[in-house]
């Protein structure tokens, strides 16, 4: 076991933030945070920018709460299963380790908000102005076109699904998970897989801002994440698709807005290798 509470994950999403910013950022962690708070303070733009996404992610919390209160009873899951089959199954037969389900969980659970958080924080210690906008456009892009999909598609995870002959091997690791962490998740909230596509839509990013030592780290973390989907016992293949589909569409759509929002007040520093 190597969770036990929100609150561990939250200090070691934190921890691990400031570790990405450190060794990617051209300049220490501490300058670069600041360069994100100064960019709040002095930027209205970026400001109603970030009010919005946090907005958006408050709406994905409160979809929880609208779908208890519609009357819709679709479940598309046997579809899924028709098509896909025993895959999880045996992707979770053929890796199964102890060391796997360690290192899986914690980049489901930490690192995958990490990218979102280290990404602001790089982006504006390195003045990558436009990439720091397009983060949080291509983050609301990705909620907005999901939720819908979970309202109107629900596809419940692998797991639940008796004949699927998956395990949640997630409680291996973090056996108070349905109690402490399912309450901010849906069991139906499947299509698209959020976790594919947000990390993949940072992977992006990094590759596209020049930044190497991020681009390196970031599609390490985006494969292994992806990995873990399946290795968990949470996603099926189709969700993994739609994710990544949308991860290059949010990205592609974020950087034009960004593009066309950030004005920039001084010249990004150069490169790093």
């Amino acid at each position: 076991m190597i969770f036990e509470s929100i609150q561990t994950i939250s200090l070691l999403t934190g921890l691990i933030s400031i570790m990405f910013i450190w060794i990617c950022s051209t300049r220490n962690p501490l300058t670069a945070i600041s360069s994100l708070v100064r960019e709040l303070l002095t930027s209205r733009r970026f400001l109603l920018l970030v009010i919005f996404m946090v907005g958006v992610l408050l709406i994905n919390k409160f979809e929880l709460t609208w779908e208890k209160h519609m009357d819709y009873n679709v479940d598309f899951t046997p579809w899924v299963f028709e098509l896909e089959g025993h895959f999880v199954q045996a992707f979770q037969d053929l890796f199964h380790s102890p060391w796997i389900t360690h290192v899986t969980s914690f980049f489901y659970l930490v690192v995958f908000q990490a990218l979102i958080i280290a990404s602001l924080g790089i982006f504006a210690g390195d003045r990558r102005g436009v990439f720091l906008y397009a983060t949080c456009f291509t983050v609301i892009i990705n909620y907005l076109i999901a939720i819908p999909f979970y309202l109107f598609v629900p596809v419940n995870e692998v797991w639940s699904y008796p004949q699927s002959g998956a395990t949640f091997i997630m409680l291996e690791a973090f056996p108070n998970f349905n109690t402490i962490y399912r309450p901010l998740s849906g069991l139906d909230n499947c299509f698209p897989s959020l976790h594919t596509s947000i990390s993949v839509s940072m992977a992006i990013l990094a590759v596209r801002s020049g930044n190497r030592r991020w681009a390196v780290i970031a599609v390490l973390s985006a494969f292994i994440i992806v990995f873990s989907i399946f290795y968990l016992g949470i996603h099926w293949m189709s969700d993994m698709v739609a994710g990544v589909a949308l991860a290059t569409l949010a990205s592609g759509l974020g950087i034009k807005l960004a593009t066309r929002v950030y004005k920039p007040h001084h010249q990004p520093l150069p490169r790093r290798s």
